[in-house]
């Protein structure tokens, strides 16, 4: 009886790794201008934008909130061998999520938000197909 039981906390604690390494997957962040995203309703999807927000500007989103919500942004400063360093640049990530089918975009404008934004500023455009 102790050998089966321990044959079936063995198998028990192999599966678990197994299932647990599994979930450790890499979401793919979308980074270029212009770029197609074909998702899914109800289907996730992240833009990373390289960005400096110590210098006060940071990328903005513009969407039709219809089609998209935004359920989530960070930023991450670039690894500067293991300390922050004023000034260093990053990246910010937008993750979405898709609520309607149909043909949208966001557009990010990179400008300081406690500015009014102008045709200098920086931008840039995603198409996002949701099926």
């Amino acid at each position: 009886m102790k050998k089966v039981l321990l044959a079936i906390l063995a198998v028990v604690a192999i599966l678990s790794i197994a299932l647990l390494s599994g979930c450790s997957h890499q979401v793919e962040a979308y980074t270029d201008s212009g770029q197609v995203v074909n998702i899914g309703v109800s289907q996730e999807l992240t833009i990373a934008l390289g960005s400096n927000i110590t210098t006060g500007y940071s990328w903005q989103p513009k969407y039709d909130t219809n089609s998209l919500n935004l359920v989530g942004q960070e930023y991450k400063a670039n690894d500067t061998t293991g300390k922050q360093i004023v000034g260093a640049g990053g990246t910010q990530y937008f993750h979405f999520k898709a609520t309607k089918s149909g043909e949208t975009k966001i557009t990010f404008t990179y400008y300081r938000p406690w500015e009014i934004p102008t045709a200098q500023d920086q931008t840039q455009e995603f198409k996002i197909n949701v099926k």
